[in-house]
């Protein structure tokens, strides 16, 4: 007979391993002490700095473990998060560069045909784009403000927003909270570990053995404990998204600089590079093809892109493994993070897929003894989530124009992708719409951002339809009217900063490049 969970031993810390500690945690022992959780990681392990920017959605994490927000922002040097700048994706036209907004927020108004809808009939992309017509973050992230205004409550804003953060930072400050709410941190590196018949009967550490009911595998791209139960365990994305390197740099900044509310992507020869502002310095980095280009070469460009003239504060380069576990879960392991799987960054979507690997797993984790069943629609919900997560990325690729380098010009009709050229095929003459990508994932990509990417890319369905002017233009003066009045009353991202840090940012930046 099933009985009830004791024990969960966590091997990994970082982010994933902290971020899951905490959650279940906070789930089995919050009114009392349950279920013993522990975490085993060595003081010496790496962190991957390439995730310091999140969704929207981590705030509904952070809120409900209990997290003090300011104190969260304030200890992970964070800026606040609107939405991300695609840059350079698309040739120019007339001589003007090709940049627009995803934002975090969806816009609904009026009667009728949705705003998108509205706007495609109208003559409004002459004189704006899409998200410019549609959302409210774009002007805020024009004009510098932040999404809160003086009476919004903790983790609320006038439109939904994520976070830029130091990932070092974010890591210890989990693991401080973790630890104070009754987590046991155990630090050693793990020597063996001892299976049997499928399941983990325990692991082997510099300071003795340690056993227990579950063991989460967040050990990053080596997955030790999920590798030791399945070899043959891995499906590639590379074929899809080429990407499979990283340079990051941390950057200072220069005299009059202010941290902004989104995360950049610009495309590059080879890829693309990223560019995140914290309260502190700039992080920045260059995602690239290492079948095409060297370390070197990408670093060279990386820093032509960034200016020679910039005071670079690190460097790093890092190998990505691009793909995802066929079992996330086998016996008594689950892979979590990046011992799951990763996809491309270009969408920020690695600390979601921590988040949304736990909090089913939460789900679904009901027994020290899961039947088969429980366990195969766990791995059947994980692998939806990445192919959905894929998908969406990889429509940024295969939109693109650019025929400039061999990384650009193979993604030219989308060769090979048959679900994806399915669907530009359909979009071409509708709006896209949640019933083209239902059943896939968590929805966590909604029609709504498809559409910020499709249109921001120029990818404009031919659409033939009725539309009464009148009310279109009073939908439309309506939004010009709730712009103008979200600028008005929201705060200055600098000086929500500076107020949340009782000094000015260029104190906070001076202190930390000591």
């Amino acid at each position: 007979m099933p009985g009830a969970i004791n024990s969960i031993i966590i091997v990994g810390g970082g982010l994933s391993g902290w971020m899951t500690a905490l959650y279940l945690n906070h789930l089995y022992n919050q009114h009392k002490q349950a279920v013993e959780i522990s975490l085993i990681d060595s003081s010496d392990a790496g962190i991957i700095g390439a995730g310091e920017a999140s969704l929207s959605n981590i705030r509904f994490f952070f809120a409900a473990m209990g997290l003090d927000e300011n104190e969260l922002i304030r200890e992970t040097n964070a800026t606040l998060k609107s939405g991300i700048l695609f840059k350079h994706w698309r040739q120019p036209i007339a001589g003007e560069e090709h940049q627009f907004f995803h934002p975090c927020d969806h816009i609904k108004l009026g009667p009728g045909l949705d705003i998108a809808t509205q706007w495609l009939l109208t003559n409004r992309k002459q004189f704006e784009r899409f998200d410019q017509g549609s959302s409210l973050s774009a002007h805020l992230m024009l004009r510098g403000q932040s999404p809160k205004t003086d009476s919004c409550h903790p983790y609320e804003g006038v439109v939904p927003y994520g976070y830029h953060f130091d990932a070092t930072l974010m890591f210890r400050y989990l693991r401080k909270k973790a630890i104070a709410a009754g987590v046991k941190h155990i630090e050693t590196k793990v020597t063996d570990i001892d299976c049997h018949a499928g399941n983990i009967e325990s692991v082997e550490t510099e300071y003795g053995r340690h056993k227990a009911d579950y063991y989460l595998d967040c050990t990053g791209f080596k997955g030790v404990l999920i590798e030791r139960l399945k070899k043959e365990n891995w499906h590639s994305l590379s074929s899809q998204l080429p990407c499979n390197r990283a340079v990051t740099m941390q950057v200072a900044y220069e005299a009059g600089e202010q941290p902004r509310t989104f995360t950049q992507a610009t495309a590059l020869k080879y890829g693309w590079a990223w560019q995140i502002d914290l309260v502190n310095r700039r992080g920045t980095g260059y995602v690239y093809d290492g079948e095409r280009i060297s370390s070197l070469q990408a670093e060279q460009e990386l820093t032509a892109h960034i200016g020679n003239q910039v005071k670079i504060l690190g460097c790093q380069h890092v190998e990505l493994k691009v793909g995802h576990r066929n079992e996330f879960w086998l016996g008594n392991c689950i892979a979590l993070g990046l011992s799951g799987g990763f996809i491309d960054p270009l969408e920020s979507t690695g600390l979601h897929l921590v988040h949304t690997g736990v909090r089913m797993l939460a789900s679904h984790l009901s027994s020290n003894k899961v039947s088969p069943s429980v366990r195969d629609a766990y791995n059947s919900i994980m692998v939806r989530e990445y192919q959905a997560l894929s998908r969406f990325i990889r429509l940024h690729y295969y939109l693109t124009d650019r025929r400039d380098t061999s990384f650009w010009r193979q993604f030219k009709a989308h060769a090979g992708d048959e679900e994806l050229a399915r669907l530009l095929a359909l979009w071409r003459y509708k709006v896209c719409e949640a019933e083209d990508i239902a059943n896939t994932g968590t929805g966590v990509f909604s029609a709504d951002e498809y559409r910020f990417v499709l249109y921001g890319m120029q990818y404009l369905p031919q659409l033939s339809l009725a539309y009464d002017e009148t009310q279109v233009n009073q939908v439309f003066a309506r939004l010009d009217s709730k712009v103008q009045h979200t600028l008005d009353n929201t705060i200055a991202h600098q000086d929500f900063l500076q107020a949340l840090h009782d000094m000015p940012l260029q104190e906070i930046a001076s202190l930390w490049s000591k």
